[in-house]
């Protein structure tokens, strides 16, 4: 089985990674989310051949994020429209966060004795989660809010080491890929092969819920990031970054 195309996997992302409240322009889709992480919180296009009235509808679905108090945030992919970037262009909208997406075909993985899987609202991997990512309460309450929305099988996957957690990250299963995402170490404990383990055990879990593709993102200046996933068998499929309002990050 081949990797699925950039359509595909984008709209896997939407149902793994989904918006609390969506909003369809055509082939456009609006997303909030409370604010909690842009690609909940942004617009993005589906169809580069959909470009009419590109610049009206910047500002419509601009003034649509601003009206639920987010800063507008366009995600950009190869399915962006041209006269879509054109039109950010023009406007003096800025590129950041410049990424990756990577794949595999779903291999078999074994998942570690210690790892834990736990249901996404599980008050014990939100612990974990907020202790390890160092969130604060609005954090952690921008999380809990995008979780409640996920409508496909997820699971928190935790590592612990002397009952500890040391390791973590959430596994959602969209359309048979598997998208993860949250993914982090303990600072004090890294270079010990903990991310490769939590990684082999969500990916394990994931084959049971009839997964056969694993894909993820990861921003391009992540060099130990890259090294990690490159050496579980990903591959770099396309890229993507956000676009943003001049002078607003």
């Amino acid at each position: 089985m081949s990797i699925p195309d950039v359509e595909a996997i984008e709209r896997a992302s939407l149902l793994a990674w989904p918006g609390i409240e969506e909003k369809w322009d055509g082939s456009w889709v609006r997303r909030a989310a409370g604010g909690y992480t842009k690609r909940a919180n942004s617009i993005q296009c589906f169809d580069p051949d959909d470009f009419e009235d590109a610049d009206l509808r910047v500002i419509s679905a601009s003034s649509w994020m601003v009206i639920r108090k987010l800063n507008p945030v366009f995600r950009i992919t190869p399915l962006s429209s041209p006269e879509l970037n054109a039109t950010l262009d023009e406007a003096g909208w800025e590129e950041i966060d410049s990424s990756h997406l990577f794949a595999m075909e779903l291999g078999d993985h074994e998942a570690d004795k210690d790892a834990e899987f736990l249901p996404v609202l599980d008050p014990k991997f939100l612990a974990a989660s907020q202790r390890l990512r160092g969130y604060n309460e609005q954090s952690m309450t921008g999380l809990k809010n995008l979780l409640a929305a996920f409508k496909v099988p997820a699971v928190g996957v935790v590592l612990t080491r002397d009952g500890e957690a040391v390791a973590s990250s959430i596994m959602a299963v969209a359309n048979g890929i598997v998208l993860t995402g949250n993914v982090v170490t303990d600072n004090t404990r890294r270079r010990q092969g903990l991310a490769s383990a939590m990684m082999h055990s969500g990916l394990a879990w994931a084959k049971t819920q009839g997964a056969h593709t694993a894909a993820l993102n990861v921003q391009t200046d992540n060099a130990a990031a890259k090294a990690l996933y490159t050496g579980l068998g990903y591959t770099h499929q396309y890229d993507y970054s956000y676009r943003v309002p001049g002078g607003r990050k």
